[in-house]
């Protein structure tokens, strides 16, 4: 199959997901929409998920991404309205890349890099979107180790948008526990 149209089936299937009856069931006339992030470390987030669900994209250190399909959004807020987040973050920098061509060397520089891959999992709190219009959901991943959530229309950097962190954030000496 060419490259065109793999793009093209896997947009399908991209977007056949967001129909399945797991997404259906969560929406019941809430909002739904995409998975999307906004990573405030200096870390790479290599892959990341809400309940299960796959944000898709790898984002880099203060960049945002994602695109995962799909998230819906309850129609009504429910105090005490959870969600899972799982991630990896690791390094960023392709510093000392030797190529493909070695492949010895190619896997010994592999190894350094993902020796600072670590694995995170945080239920976190959901808040109150009563009233709002939602589309879907949006991670902020803080340095510590900590994240945030909205289900805001609202883009980031925007004056209606509920986070309002700096895009890049330095991470403490200390973490607090």
């Amino acid at each position: 199959m060419n490259r065109q149209w793999y793009g093209v089936l896997l947009g399908v299937v991209l977007l056949a997901g967001c129909s399945q009856p797991q997404a259906e069931a969560q929406t019941q006339s809430g909002g739904a929409g995409t998975i999307e992030a906004i990573n405030h470390t200096k870390w790479a987030i290599n892959h990341f998920s809400v309940n299960g669900q796959s944000g898709i994209d790898a984002i880099g250190p203060f960049d945002g991404g994602g695109g995962g399909c799909c998230y819906g959004v309850p129609s009504v807020w429910t105090p005490g309205m959870m969600v899972r987040i799982d991630w990896e973050s690791g390094e960023a920098s392709t510093e000392g890349f030797p190529g493909f061509a070695d492949y010895e060397k190619y896997k010994a520089w592999e190894k350094k890099m993902s020796a600072n891959n670590r694995q995170h999992s945080k239920t976190i709190s959901v808040p109150d979107y009563t009233g709002q219009k939602t589309c879907g959901i949006t991670v902020h991943f803080l340095p510590c180790d900590e994240v945030k959530v909205t289900t805001s229309c609202f883009t980031y950097g925007s004056p209606s948008y509920p986070i309002k962190l700096p895009l890049e954030m330095k991470e403490p000496k200390v973490c607090p526990k």
